[in-house]
């Protein structure tokens, strides 16, 4: 048993390494931090000054004040803008209860958990509008969290 187990940490280790230096990105040109609410995402673009700095939320658009061609349950009043061909990273917390960012157009999930701070990487290779929405059990209206993306060109 013990010569398996050597076998085992050697190839191990050098997966783990692989693991690790694939999720970081060392310089992101872009940091986007995604803050989960109850009942809507805040979004700060932090590579600026706390005085520069953009803060904005994304609420759900209702019923009501949909427009033609709009997705119902999907569309928010202000959606995250991403350059296209950049190196992005996505800071991701919670204000009061878990929620979850997940984007399945971009292949991206991440659990917001309050106190915590989760990351993702992205590199947008084509230009669009990506929906999602938060796909944890937060409460009675999780559903009614949507998340789109708008990916642009620098």
């Amino acid at each position: 048993t013990i010569i398996p187990t050597i076998i085992l940490i050697f190839i191990a280790v050098p997966s783990f390494i692989l693991l690790y230096s694939l999720d970081e990105v060392i310089n992101p040109s872009v940091t986007l931090k995604a803050i989960g609410h109850q009942w809507y995402w805040s979004y700060e673009y932090s590579d600026y000054t706390e005085e520069n700095s953009i803060n904005f939320d994304s609420y759900m658009i209702t019923e009501n004040d949909l427009e033609n061609g709009q997705f119902r349950l999907l569309e928010v009043d202000n959606r995250v803008v991403l350059p296209i061909n950049t190196h992005i990273r996505v800071l991701i917390t919670a204000g009061d209860v878990l929620h979850s960012w997940a984007v399945p157009s971009m292949n991206v999930k991440a659990d917001a958990v309050p106190g915590r701070l989760n990351q993702l990487t992205l590199f947008i290779k084509r230009p669009g509008v990506y929906y999602g929405q938060c796909s944890e059990l937060c409460g009675v209206n999780h559903a009614f969290m949507p998340i789109v993306v708008e990916a642009v060109s620098l």
